[in-house]
């Protein structure tokens, strides 16, 4: 029987420098520029090298979705506990962030050709709004919302919306864009009043013209 094929390290340096250069590709060119000669360019080294780390290209992109996925957890998850009064207001934050929303976008749209990936984000997105739903549900009381609306209509809403506004102005469509996130942050500003000093992070949805 052949010998398994040697992969390199998951803790090397190089696999990590790799990846950081799969991750500019997606956000400047989009998914379909990650290649082994592309990535093999922007890193400077041989494509050879590229496939002794990731011998498929669903492996290079599988562990690019798993790093940025599990930093993006770990930041939610900090952000939680340092923010433990502004649930609501860390959750819109997060979902608004633009570097990780284009990345995200990527990634939705790659699933559409790969399986593999689209069965990550499910794992991936039921994890993320897991922490989400238990931060919210902790402090429903607060949220003054109808009795029609439950936690995890909340959640879907301030999840997809930001996700919506930077697919339409992907392609040029921002009417009542503005209104909208007005609408989330003065909701914001009324259940949860920022502390003296703090600045916030707020930052308003913007789509890369990608993908």
């Amino acid at each position: 029987m052949p010998s398994p094929r040697r992969v390199g390290s998951e803790t090397s340096k190089t696999r990590d420098a790799l990846l950081d250069s799969a991750e500019r590709l997606m956000l400047d060119r989009g998914y379909a520029a990650v290649t082994y000669r592309n990535v093999a360019a922007s890193g400077g080294v041989y494509a050879g090298l590229v496939s002794y780390y990731f011998p498929t290209l669903d492996d290079l992109f599988l562990a690019l979705l798993r790093r940025r996925s599990e930093r993006n957890l770990d930041r939610l998850v900090a952000s939680l506990d340092a923010r433990f009064d502004e649930p609501l207001r860390v959750v819109w934050e997060f979902n608004t962030d633009e570097s990780s929303a284009a990345l995200i976008m990527e990634f939705l749209a790659l699933a559409n050709h790969r399986k593999s990936i689209k069965a990550e984000i499910t794992e991936v997105t039921r994890r993320v709004r897991k922490v989400q739903l238990e931060a919210i549900e902790r402090h429903w009381s607060r949220c003054r919302m109808p009795d029609e609306m439950s936690p995890g209509t909340l959640l879907f809403l301030m999840a997809t919306v930001p996700k919506m506004l930077q697919l339409e102005e992907s392609v040029g469509i921002c009417e009542a864009h503005t209104d909208t996130i007005r609408l989330v942050e003065h909701y914001l500003d009324d259940v949860e009043p920022k502390r003296p000093g703090r600045n916030g992070a707020r930052r308003r949805p913007s789509a890369r013209a990608t993908a």
